[in-house]
């Protein structure tokens, strides 16, 4: 529909697979397939329900009939008991005995645990996608010097394998985060109103084994091998603070990574995927901008931003229940993992086709590198009978007159400064020995090996990954 708001997350950025578990058919079958489980456990510990009242509703799971539910919604004001009311029109034999015992977050909240478990599963898999990725580039590229940079302004090089190693360290730490989320996943299973089952009490007769072995069967049919020990009416809203940390968290590591490659981009050292058709500015058709670099980093504002959702919410439950937390959710915890697995997918696409300059790369340290090995030649220097304070001042003095030469926008020339400096008893030649890239960048190269060999081994669940240190 062209006439109606449309989330650019789902029309534009968010993959077919986020975009459907989020979707009403998703969510709704999920709370037929919880009210088909719900009848089944009660039939087999001794309720009256019949098979072919489980048959039926079996029989109606996808097939939802939204004019009827939007109907009677409009009608009583409550979307489970208008689900509920569209569910028995469909299986009139089944209609009694939908819900039973239930209260209407023991579907709401279960569905949401069932989707926000498997969209969380399916953002690690992509993040394990992209380190990966990552993996490859750095590992590519480990032995590259490449100037290294604090406050934006020159300093000793390290590798270009190294700073991407820089990236993936931090999205490693988001991965353990997100396993830590899913590890944390609990069902709430069927715990009437307030979270005692006193309902369930009633429908057992005090058989309190019974409501146990229900939502063990019931947890275990979606996949869960667990409830929550104790709730109010709803699953503990922490649960949803500890989820949107988790993507919150990637969303600034990725959005870090992206800022460095649009800062290097801006260097000509590195640049994001150009398509051979696609027009980087309507006006000036030279620019080549570095869109999808920028999209992550406004995706990623927005997720961070987000996820202050749901502490806030988290904070403010009352007691028992209160209903101050619904509308928010249903926008804040789909439209975090839309976000995420937006985000996901385009640093995935710069990570695959990210290009290195070499020559811009090489040229930048070549110019740098006099004034960064500056304190090598000064020990040099010394080393061959120079005066350590004469040689100090004369390296400064030279250094000084190479900044004017370079803002006045010519060649610094500090190798052919220095080379006249007798202070320093060194040749050209000598001096120029000093200046092998390789040898200012340390151990960037060994770093960054051991760092993605971790990082290969994490990302395929390794158990050596946990005993490796850099």
């Amino acid at each position: 529909m062209t006439d109606r708001y449309e989330s650019p997350l789902t029309s534009r950025y968010a993959s077919a697979y986020m975009s459907g578990l989020f979707s009403a058919d998703s969510r709704y079958r999920t709370w037929r397939r919880l009210w088909v489980s719900l009848a089944k456990a009660e039939k087999e510990l001794g309720l009256g329900i019949t098979q072919e009242q489980i048959n039926a509703l079996q029989a109606h799971v996808e097939d939802i009939d939204y004019e009827t539910v939007a109907a009677r919604e409009k009608e009583v004001r409550h979307d489970v008991m208008a689900h509920i009311y569209a569910y028995g029109k469909a299986a009139p034999e089944a209609a009694g005995i939908i819900h039973l015992g239930a209260t209407s977050c023991y579907v709401t909240d279960n569905a949401d645990l069932v989707l926000y478990r498997d969209a969380l599963l399916y953002i690690k898999g992509e993040l394990e996608g992209l380190i990966l990725a990552l993996c490859d580039f750095a590992e590519k590229w480990k032995e590259l010097p490449t100037l290294g940079y604090t406050h934006f302004q020159p300093a000793q090089p390290v590798t270009v394998g190294k700073r991407a190693s820089l990236w993936i360290q931090e999205l490693m730490m988001d991965l353990e985060e997100i396993s830590h989320a899913i590890e944390s996943m609990r069902f709430l299973g069927s715990r009437g109103t307030t979270g005692t089952e006193a309902s369930f009490l009633e429908l057992f007769d005090g058989d309190e084994e019974k409501i146990d072995e229900m939502n063990r069967r019931i947890a275990a049919d979606f996949g869960f091998d667990a409830c929550f020990d104790v709730c109010g009416q709803t699953y503990p809203r922490k649960l949803d603070s500890i989820i949107l940390n988790a993507l919150s968290g990637l969303a600034q590591s990725t959005a870090r990574m992206a800022t460095d490659i649009r800062l290097l981009q801006h260097e000509r050292q590195l640049e994001e995927p150009f398509g051979e058709a696609q027009i980087g500015s309507s006006a000036m058709a030279y620019k080549r901008n570095p869109m999808r670099c920028e999209r992550i980093c406004s995706l990623a504002r927005y997720l961070i931003t987000d996820a202050m959702n749901a502490p806030l919410t988290a904070a403010s439950q009352w007691l028992e229940r209160t209903l101050d937390d619904s509308a928010n959710r249903r926008i804040a915890l789909p439209e975090a993992f839309l976000a995420a697995d937006a985000i996901l997918r385009i640093a995935q696409n710069v990570a695959k086709g990210l290009k290195v300059n070499e020559a811009v790369v090489r040229r930048s340290v070549e110019e740098h590198l006099p004034f960064l090995a500056t304190e090598t030649i000064l020990m040099e220097a010394v080393k061959r009978g120079a005066d350590r304070q004469k040689a100090h001042e004369a390296i400064r003095s030279c250094s000084m007159k190479a900044v004017e030469r370079m803002d006045r926008g010519e060649p610094g020339r500090l190798m052919d400064e220095l080379a006249e400096a007798k202070e320093l008893c060194m040749t050209e030649e000598e001096m120029r020995g000093c200046l092998d890239p390789v040898r200012f960048t340390g151990r960037s190269a060994r770093q960054t090996e051991a760092l993605v060999k971790k990082a290969r081994l994490l990302c395929t669940g390794a158990k050596e990954a946990e005993e490796l240190t850099l």
